[in-house]
């Protein structure tokens, strides 16, 4: 697919629309079943991180997804974004000018992570809690930041600040399964070039704003197909 095409499509697929339904909740349910199947793909995939207490998915390259066990934490994020600083270095990202309240580098692994706080509820579970378990919290208790764009049966966490993770509804029909969405203004604001940084695609996508009007937004996103 050339490169134009391939702008377009992305651009459709991150309409998300961010807002609880106050009837029967299908999108929060349909969620949760979807991010299963996501888990139950790539098993060897999902992991207990200890230093953060949450669970993470990992994508082939060694990208994070990573979601708390408990919100409580006052010294741990909700959420996280992880991934190779060195595409971003080398496309000029001075990382001592990235906000320091929400990004984080780590030196030892040259790695930029992308921490959220969404609350501090205490997550209650009646046995040992699972990755599904603590995903299921966050649909129940944070349902405001899970989205879902009917057209393509995507759907997507918030963690704030124009950051996303995505997936598809289904596996078996689409080939953009899970999705990395960054803000790319904070990394151009510290030097980066976007349309360099490699493995990370550039591009204009239209999102919803808050009075559900169509606006396009820059983005950079990195797809994985399962």
């Amino acid at each position: 697919m050339k490169k134009r095409a391939v702008l377009i499509v992305l651009s459709l697929i991150l309409i998300l629309v961010f807002t609880a339904c106050k009837a029967t909740d299908v999108i929060g349910k349909m969620a949760v079943t979807s991010f299963e199947a996501v888990l139950n793909i790539i098993p060897d995939k999902i992991t207990f991180d200890q230093t953060y207490n949450g669970w993470t998915l990992e994508s082939e390259k060694g990208d994070r997804f990573l979601w708390g066990k408990d919100f409580s934490a006052q010294d741990k994020p909700d959420l996280m974004l992880d991934f190779d600083a060195k595409p971003f270095i080398n496309a000029g990202l001075d990382i001592s000018k990235l906000p320091i309240d929400i990004y984080a580098y780590d030196s030892a692994a040259n790695r930029i992570l992308v921490k959220a706080e969404i609350g501090s509820i205490s997550f209650e579970y009646k046995d040992d809690a699972k990755a599904l378990d603590s995903f299921k919290k966050i649909v129940d208790n944070h349902r405001d930041i899970v989205g879902y764009h009917q057209k393509f049966d995507h759907y997507g966490v918030a963690l704030g600040n124009g950051n996303m993770f995505e997936w598809a509804k289904d596996l078996t029909t689409n080939d953009k399964d899970i999705v990395f969405v960054l803000n790319p203004q904070p990394f151009i604001d510290a030097g980066a070039d976007p349309t360099n940084i490699e493995g990370w695609i550039f591009a204009k996508v239209e999102i919803m704003d808050e009075k559900g009007k169509t606006i396009e937004v820059d983005k950079l996103l990195k797809l994985f197909d399962l």
